[in-house]
């Protein structure tokens, strides 16, 4: 009994390191930057060797359950990599790495072969990637949706959280419009207008988050040439005391920021970087942008059910739009399970369950409005 539970737990951490290894390889094909490329590469082999030796722990135990393939959560993950680049999912891997730094504490194997320090120091070197500038860290996906963004700046949360607001909210207009009991026509035009209006409505205020920030952001900016320009001494300082916080001696901190004091667009640009951590190139990225992406994703959520009352009738049209409205749910909730690291199905089911339950709510009191008018 005891050998079955080592291997299972074998298993499921050889899967563990075949999905970190494969997720790294293909962040590697994917970043453009050969030395971002070459410490991913580095990173996955060091996985395959964790991958390995649980390998060679299951042969020890009798498994000859062996060979094994990426997930579809580590599948999904690359592909997203692949066609939208590796800063738009290293925020969502550096969660998951965080989170499974700490599964091998209590692993006497693992900790053994010093499997616990390994994981935490992949989790510092994706802190420092997901941090880096490039890639869609400065691009507008990453910044819309502004009530997202503080959740972790994360870009695929954010598209995700962006089509279920416009999924769910527009599910809840139809169906409480039908509850009413109002003619198809008119379920129909409410739907396509609450597209439009939810989708005007965030893009609005996408527009005016981002751009607000980057007024922000430009003021600021304004503010330390000023000072650089007034008190280059104390700036200099500050440059030396920022360099001794990362671990520099201060020596070394002296030296550096001297030598970027020398010219001052240089010495400005680090100052706004480390000192306010604000990119000066992209001061928060592309307002209009930011709104158009925040447009087409509340659009693309609020479509689903609105799609089926433009070719169906009656009843059909109703369930139709219903089962589209369950599946997306469905979908969103698989979607959020990538940078949750929660069940596919868990996630799945409890993300139908919340968007049913408004929508049959709003039914209800769809129907409640309708009987009092009627009456």
């Amino acid at each position: 009994m005891a050998q079955d539970s080592d291997a299972a737990r074998y298993r499921a951490n050889l899967q563990g390191e075949v999905d970190s290894a494969s997720l790294y390889r293909a962040l590697a094909e994917a970043d453009s930057d050969p030395r971002s490329s070459d410490i991913f590469r580095k990173l996955a082999a060091v996985e395959d060797a964790h991958a390995e030796f649980w390998r060679k722990n299951l042969r020890r135990v009798g498994s000859h359950m062996l060979a094994t393939r990426p997930g579809w959560r580590t599948r999904a993950l690359a592909w997203l990599a692949r066609h939208f680049g590796p800063q738009f999912v290293l925020p969502t891997i550096n969660i998951l790495e965080h989170t499974d730094s700490a599964s091998y504490d209590r692993q006497p194997e693992a900790v053994e072969r010093g499997l616990p320090a390994a994981e935490r120091s992949h989790a510092r070197v994706l802190d420092a990637m997901a941090g880096r500038s490039g890639g869609l860290s400065g691009s507008s996906i990453a910044r819309l949706e502004g009530r997202h963004r503080a959740m972790g700046g994360n870009a695929l949360r954010a598209a995700v959280l962006g089509a279920n607001d416009g999924l769910v909210s527009n599910l809840s207009l139809v169906m409480g419009v039908t509850g009413a009991a109002t003619a198809q026509h008119v379920v129909l035009l409410t739907g396509v207008a609450g597209l439009f209006a939810g989708a005007c409505a965030m893009a609005m205020g996408e527009w005016l988050s981002v751009n607000s920030a980057r007024e922000l952001y430009a003021h600021q900016v304004a503010s330390e040439a000023e000072e650089l320009k007034q008190a280059p001494d104390e700036e200099r300082e500050e440059l030396v005391l920022i360099y001794q916080a990362k671990g520099l001696g201060e020596t070394e901190a002296r030296a550096l920021a001297t030598r970027l004091m020398a010219n001052k667009d240089t010495a400005l640009d680090t100052l706004v970087r480390e000192e306010l951590g604000i990119d000066p190139e992209e001061l928060g990225g592309s307002a209009w942008a930011a709104a158009g992406w925040s447009f087409c994703l509340f659009a693309g959520g609020a479509a689903v059910p609105v799609l089926p009352l433009v070719f169906l009738h009656g009843a059909a049209a109703t369930l139709a739009s219903i089962a589209c409205g369950v599946i997306a749910l469905a979908g969103v909730g698989a979607g959020t399970s990538l940078f949750t690291g929660r069940s596919t199905l868990f996630s799945a089911a409890r993300q139908v369950g919340i968007g049913v339950a408004a929508a049959a709510v709003t039914y209800g009191m769809g129907m409640l409005a309708g009987v009092a008018l009627a009456g």
